[in-house]
């Protein structure tokens, strides 16, 4: 990463941190991007900036990362509503869609930005795309023993899935649920997401897939010009 992207993703964290208010319960996202947003909670409620805010994780990265910087967590079970969840994406389209699942923890977040009452989503530029699944695959969390029907039934809708395979481990990755991964390319992109998603979640041994419809709120958008990290709103 270099030192201006760096700093890029750094503002945008920031930017989405300086959001959070006292007093709330906070969606904690997966990735690069959301980890510095993370860090920022955690340096606002250190310096006394910001007090009594409690965490929802969306992954052992979440986890690791709120524990890191002081920031108290909760689950589900413990909390009636969430105030804003921040996270990032791999795709955001005009309408605000998102694909989600580089880091096969779509189905946590999914279940805490849909919950949210606002939820922030922070990128770079680079992932901003005029129609989706065109530059990147579409992430499907399936249930180990439905693999091969599931992706059975994705070819059947014009899809071309691959099992994911894990970098530095031998066999598929596993997801935080303990289920496998199938990442599925459209030829042309997706021309219905929406639909798309619903009619995926309905093949048995489909537990998500990665595109959010009608989820994400506000879109924090970090771009690099004449090497400045600057952010602007979508």
């Amino acid at each position: 990463m270099t030192d201006v992207v760096k700093l890029m993703k750094q503002e945008v964290g920031r930017a989405a941190a300086n959001r959070v208010q006292s007093n709330t319960v906070v969606g904690l996202g997966t990735g690069s991007t959301t980890a510095f947003a993370i860090q920022f909670i955690g340096e606002r409620l250190k310096s006394g900036e910001l007090t009594n805010v409690k965490g929802i994780p969306t992954s052992f990265q979440a986890i690791v990362l709120a524990r890191d910087f002081g920031i108290p967590l909760v689950s589900l079970d413990e909390v009636d509503r969430i105030d804003v969840a921040i996270d990032g994406a791999d795709e955001v389209d005009p309408q605000k869609t998102l694909i989600k699942g580089g880091g096969a923890a779509h189905t946590q977040e999914k279940i805490v930005d849909s919950l949210a009452d606002q939820f922030i989503v922070v990128v770079d530029s680079g992932k901003l795309v005029d129609k989706l699944g065109t530059t990147f695959l579409l992430p499907v969390e399936v249930v180990p023993m439905a693999v091969t029907p599931v992706m059975r039934a994705i070819r059947g809708l014009g899809g071309e899935p691959t099992l994911r395979m894990g970098v530095k481990k031998a066999g598929p990755v596993v997801s935080d649920n303990g289920n496998l991964i199938v990442d599925v390319k459209f030829a042309n992109g997706i021309d219905a997401p929406a639909e798309l998603e619903k009619t995926l979640n309905n093949i048995p041994g489909v537990l998500e897939n990665g595109i959010f419809a009608g989820v994400a709120d506000v879109v924090l958008v970090g771009e690099v010009k004449d090497n400045q990290a600057i952010v602007r709103e979508l």
